[in-house]
């Protein structure tokens, strides 16, 4: 689940010597300003020091475009019709539509937000141990049953890939080839269904041995991280950083 960075996997050891909640503090707090924030120069100055920060942390180039693209590919419709539903200056039309610079604008900002976020949050968060994470939300006193299913959600989403692809292999075993016709959905369905009832099956048996264990609704977290002064520091540091962003953005 951790993403994967360089040659060695994680080069984000300098990042380790922090308390995991100052980097979800961190993440918070930069997305919150980033969203806030109006103007294109700052939102390119965020977005710079995005990259500066995965750079840092060791994220490749690859990796980076890759999880980009995929958030591109969710948003291209939006900002394919953004420009065309924004009313303002023309800039160009297409047919009877016309493509307004504010909207162009708009698309422009929401661009530089979105890849800012998504970029800090690979870096803080996503070189994060999931086990690591789940303690680092319980200490902030997020709601317990949320943690527990990240947990439980981050624990079994391989093994229910692991069942998809036990089904997956029967089936073609089976000699099923996939087309597009009635056959190939009414297959995929079966897939889904049996996938959902071994997953409630596995759920049970789970629970039961949790019940063995002396589970009683609760998940104890155990962690050795500490709360340092330098922490509260790089927060402090931090937090005025972007409350300058935000007053400059306001004056600007």
């Amino acid at each position: 689940m951790q993403l994967t960075v360089t040659d060695d996997h994680t080069r984000s050891g300098w990042l380790d010597q922090f308390d995991p909640r100052l980097r979800l503090l961190t993440a918070l707090l930069f997305a919150l300003t980033t969203v806030s924030l109006q103007q294109t120069p700052l939102l390119l100055l965020v977005l710079a020091a995005s990259l500066l920060s995965a750079l840092f942390t060791g994220l490749t180039g690859s990796l980076l475009l890759k999880r980009l693209l995929a958030m591109e590919g969710f948003m291209i419709l939006l900002l394919i019709m953004l420009p065309f539903s924004v009313p303002g200056d023309s800039l160009f039309t297409l047919g009877s539509f016309s493509a307004s610079t504010q909207g162009l604008e708009r698309v422009l900002q929401i661009v530089l937000k979105a890849n800012a976020i998504v970029i800090m949050l690979m870096t803080l968060i996503g070189t994060l141990e999931p086990v690591v994470l789940g303690h680092a939300l319980g200490q902030l006193r997020l709601p317990e049953k949320l943690i527990h299913l990240f947990l439980f959600t981050v624990r079994y989403i391989g093994v229910l890939f692991d069942e998809y692809q036990r089904l997956r292999m029967a089936m073609r075993a089976r000699a099923f080839v996939a087309g597009s016709n009635r056959h190939t959905w009414r297959s995929f369905g079966w897939l889904i269904g049996m996938l959902l009832v071994r997953s409630l099956e596995r759920s049970q048996r789970i629970l039961a041995a949790m019940k063995c264990r002396g589970f009683n609704g609760r998940l104890y977290l155990i962690t050795t991280e500490h709360w340092q002064r330098r922490d509260s520091v790089i927060l402090s540091i931090l937090s005025l950083f972007f409350l300058l962003l935000l007053l400059s953005d306001h004056l600007l």
